[in-house]
């Protein structure tokens, strides 16, 4: 394996505008360079391919998936990327956003964290005195019993957290998380296999920070808030900071 290959990164010529530009990139795979890179990164000997085709999938974890016919051999090997498109240093990326309720259904969490969680989102005002905002409660004004309810939850259901809100469920879920940054003039990516950034992201402790929110390793849960001041706001979010990837 070559040393490009370990890292999975390199500088990018132009950058990549959205998920489009990468789709045609591996639709040219022929002579777009960064394209056979990232062949050559999941593992396919490029002389060996005979076809490739991309298309950008909706609604699911894979932004993209790729198809690619191998020469003499009937099977179609298929692989779901998930693509970070980061234009600053600490781009942070929601990677998931649902209703409480909707957790409770995925996780089967049970009634007194969902009951806790709806007070930190504001679906249920706050039960205690003088809050530091009257919308919600923020983990560090819970008691220490129920900020460990919360977090003794959080860690036993961890690995399937950081799965589904990072790769997700079923046939497009995905299995590579593709990062491109361009600042200014300078544009790089990286390509790294799913299972390498659940552990990346998902690895480390998991606790209540300063400003009253929830750290997974390197994932932050928090109240969705803005959306000028809808009920949305009251969602539940998780969050990541795709461009770590580079500095690892």
């Amino acid at each position: 394996m070559t040393e490009d290959q370990q890292l999975g990164s390199q500088t990018a010529k132009n950058g990549f505008k959205n998920e489009k530009d990468i789709v045609q990139k591996f639709n040219n795979w022929q002579s777009d360079v960064e394209a056979k890179k990232w062949l050559a990164l999941m593992e396919y000997k490029v002389e060996e391919i005979e076809y490739v085709k991309a298309i950008i999938l909706s609604r699911y974890k894979a932004d993209i998936q790729i198809q690619i016919t191998i020469k003499l051999k009937e099977a179609i090997a298929a692989e779901n990327i998930q693509v970070k498109l980061v234009s600053n240093l600490k781009g942070f990326n929601q990677i998931d956003k649902r209703w409480v309720d909707k957790y409770i259904e995925m996780w089967e969490m049970p009634n007194d964290v969902s009951e806790l969680l709806k007070q930190y989102t504001g679906e249920i005002s706050p039960l205690i005195n003088n809050p530091k905002d009257t919308r919600r409660t923020f983990a560090n004004e819970f008691s220490k019993e129920n900020q460990k309810i919360i977090l003794d939850w959080l860690n036993n259901n961890k690995s399937l957290i950081v799965s589904d809100i990072l790769k997700g469920r079923g046939k497009f879920s995905a299995e590579w998380m593709l990062v491109a940054q361009k600042i200014d003039n300078s544009a790089r990516w990286i390509l790294k296999p799913m299972n390498y950034c659940l552990n990346f992201f998902g690895n480390g402790e998991v606790e209540i920070t300063q400003r009253g929110n929830f750290k997974i390793g390197r994932i932050t849960m928090q109240r969705k808030g803005g959306d000028g001041g809808r009920k949305t706001a009251q969602m539940l979010q998780f969050k990541i900071n795709p461009a770590e990837l580079f500095n690892n």
